[in-house]
C-alpha cells in the first residue's frame, strides 16, 4: 500500500486519515494541534511533529486546511522534504482566484499539485462517501484517480483549468448554507403558527426540488424570465411569510424581501422571480 501524508487533521481530515490507515495505507499526519494527530494513532496513523516530517518519503500529500493562507503556509514548510515525485492533493476549499495562482505557480517550480475539493462529512469521509471534485494536469489525475476514487463516492474530473473545482466547490457549498437559512426561515415560519417544525420539513418532500433547480435555476441561467409566477405576487407571499413571524429573527426571508422591491421599482414586477438573478446574467 501506499505511504502519505496528511497534512491537517480536524473533522474531515482526521476522518481521512483514519479512513487511509484502516484501509492499509502508510499514513503520517501533522496538524497545528498535536492532540488532534495523537487520537489517531490508534487507527495507525504515525503523528509528525511538522509539514516535512510529515511528507518525507509521501506519494500523495492530502491537504484539508482552512484556506489559502494557511495552504500557501504549510506548503511552504512542507516542501523542502517533498519527493519531487510525491502529487500534493489539496481538498482546501478556496479562491478560485488563488487557486490558479497557486496552480501555475507551483507547476512552474515542479511541483505536482491537483485542487480536489470535496462534499462530505466526516461519517462519509470514513466510509467513502460523497463527492470529490477535481482538476489540473489530465495526466496527473489519470495517475492518482485510482487512489482518489478509494476516497469518495463519486469523483468528478472538471478539466485541466485549475480554478474549476475551487468555483464548484463555492456553488455547491453556497446552496448547501443558503438551504440552510431558508430552511431555518421556514422552521420560523412554522414556530409563529403553532405547527410542528416536523411537519413543515415533511411539507418539503411534495416539492420536487430537483426540478426546481433543473427548470427555475436553468432559466436563471439564461436569463430568461418569462413568468410562470410574477415576481410582485412572490413578494406579497414574502410579507406574508415577514408578518407571520412577527419580530422573531430571520436568516434569510429580510434580505430576499429587500431585493425584490428593488427589482420591483426598477420595474420588474410582472416577470418571473427568476428575475432574482438579473444581475448575474447581465453583469460581466
Amino acid at each position: 500500500m501506499a505511504q502519505i501524508a496528511f497534512l491537517g487533521t480536524g473533522l474531515l481530515g482526521g476522518a481521512f486519515a483514519e479512513a487511509a490507515a484502516t484501509r492499509g495505507d502508510t499514513v503520517r499526519a501533522w496538524n497545528r494541534t498535536p492532540d488532534k494527530v495523537q487520537a489517531l494513532t490508534r487507527f495507525g496513523v504515525q503523528p509528525a511533529a511538522t509539514p516535512a516530517d510529515a511528507v518525507r518519503g509521501a506519494t500523495r500529500v492530502h491537504l484539508v486546511l482552512k484556506d489559502d493562507a494557511v495552504v500557501e503556509e504549510v506548503i511552504a514548510a512542507a516542501r523542502p522534504a517533498l519527493s519531487p515525485d510525491a502529487v500534493i492533493v489539496d481538498h482546501t476549499t478556496t479562491l478560485p482566484a488563488l487557486t490558479a495562482q497557486r496552480a501555475q505557480r507551483l507547476a512552474g517550480e515542479g511541483i505536482k499539485y491537483l485542487h480536489c475539493p470535496v462534499f462530505m462529512g466526516p461519517p462519509a469521509a470514513r466510509k467513502a462517501l460523497g463527492s470529490m471534485l477535481a482538476c489540473g494536469p489530465r495526466a496527473l489525475f489519470d495517475s492518482v484517480q485510482a487512489e482518489l476514487a478509494q476516497m469518495t463516492g463519486k469523483i468528478e474530473y472538471l478539466g485541466e483549468r485549475t480554478d474549476l473545482a475551487a468555483a464548484h466547490k463555492l456553488f455547491g457549498n453556497a446552496m448547501i448554507i443558503g438551504m440552510s437559512a431558508v430552511l431555518a426561515d421556514i422552521l420560523t415560519i412554522a414556530r409563529a403558527s403553532n405547527v410542528p417544525g416536523e411537519d413543515a420539513i415533511k411539507l418539503l418532500g411534495l416539492l420536487d426540488l430537483n426540478a426546481i433547480v433543473a427548470g427555475r435555476g436553468g432559466n436563471m441561467a439564461k436569463g430568461n424570465f418569462t413568468p410562470t409566477f410574477e415576481l410582485a405576487m412572490a413578494r406579497k407571499d414574502v410579507r406574508l411569510m415577514l408578518e407571520a413571524c412577527g419580530d422573531r429573527p430571520l436568516a434569510a426571508l429580510p434580505a430576499i424581501a429587500a431585493r425584490m422591491d428593488q427589482l420591483i421599482a426598477a420595474g420588474h414586477g410582472a416577470k418571473d422571480p427568476a428575475v432574482l438573478a438579473i444581475d448575474a446574467v447581465q453583469r460581466p
